[in-house]
């Protein structure tokens, strides 16, 4: 058997199908904003993602959360305007509305003037970049980080801290952070923090590690807080989920759309969990669907 010699004009073709390959495994990074999208992702490494379906709702359909509404959409618009608004910081049991409200937001307000970008936790390292980045622009942006929490050894907050307020680089006027939260300060609180507290004069004084802590939260101008739905509320979520159910049939949709067959199952559903929250409600809503969906006859193989 014979082969031939690997020449270096043999291995042209090779060479620039492999280069391709490298290219496409490795894609470029895009390190400035695309100013069209109106929800982007960052991380430090990677640079700008533009998230193609960002995950919309209708202001409308946030039920119980008028007041927390109106705050962020009124801070939302003074920004827009040039005028003074304050970091957010969203805080509160879980399922409760914090990241729909942020959905709502961007649906109501997200377009030529208003960008979002998402960021995780590691995205914070590179915040300082970001945000010399997002100067140079134009356009407004909103800094998202969902679910934002420290653990008691990790120092990575500080940064986030300073620039919040604090650091020697003043914070451009089109950038804000809208952060939500399970932790009103963010890190957490421990029995120890609080036996460092001391009576100096008659009045109370915190320990040192309680005041670090306290520090981060206080950089957000503006906290909304959001408390677990009571039950009626909780039924009110569920309905309305319910009422955007399709039958195959007029029958079928009465069915689904039965209070009296769904409620003591949507209340039995919600104590499993442990949680009356809206997305337990969401949750009830599909599974009121599939239960009372017709069967499914497979064919036999």
């Amino acid at each position: 058997m014979h082969f031939n010699s690997c020449s270096p004009r043999n291995n042209q073709p090779w060479q620039a199908l492999f280069e391709q390959l490298n290219q496409n495994s490795h894609p470029r990074q895009r390190l400035q904003p695309d100013t069209r999208a109106i929800a982007q992702r960052w991380q430090p490494n990677h640079g700008f993602t533009v998230i193609h379906q960002p995950a919309l709702i209708a202001p409308a359909e946030l039920l119980h959360r008028e007041r927390q509404w109106a705050q962020i959409e009124r801070n939302t618009r003074l920004f827009l305007q040039g005028k003074p608004a304050n970091h957010v910081l969203l805080w509160g049991a879980r399922g409760t509305g914090k990241s729909s409200l942020i959905r709502a937001l961007l649906t109501q307000q997200g377009g030529k003037e208003l960008g979002m970008i998402e960021l995780d936790r590691e995205g914070l390292i590179g915040l300082a970049d970001l945000i010399q980045i997002l100067s140079k622009q134009t356009r407004h942006y909103i800094l998202f980080v969902d679910d934002l929490s420290f653990e008691a050894n990790d120092s990575s907050y500080k940064g986030l801290k300073a620039l919040l307020d604090g650091s020697l680089m003043a914070p451009p006027n089109n950038v804000l952070i809208y952060a939500s939260s399970n932790r009103r300060h963010l890190l957490p609180e421990t029995m120890q923090d609080n036996l460092a507290a001391a009576v100096i004069d008659h009045e109370l004084h915190e320990g040192d590690a309680i005041d670090e802590k306290i520090s981060l939260s206080e950089r957000f101008g503006l906290w909304l807080a959001f408390h677990p739905f009571n039950q009626e509320q909780y039924l009110d979520i569920v309905r309305a989920h319910i009422a955007t159910l399709r039958g195959d049939t007029a029958e079928q949709e009465a069915h689904l759309r039965d209070e009296t067959l769904w409620r003591q199952e949507a209340l039995k559903f919600a104590r499993l969990r442990g949680s009356r929250s809206g997305r337990v409600a969401h949750q009830f809503a599909r599974f009121w669907q599939a239960e009372n969906l017709p069967e499914i006859n497979y064919p036999s193989l």
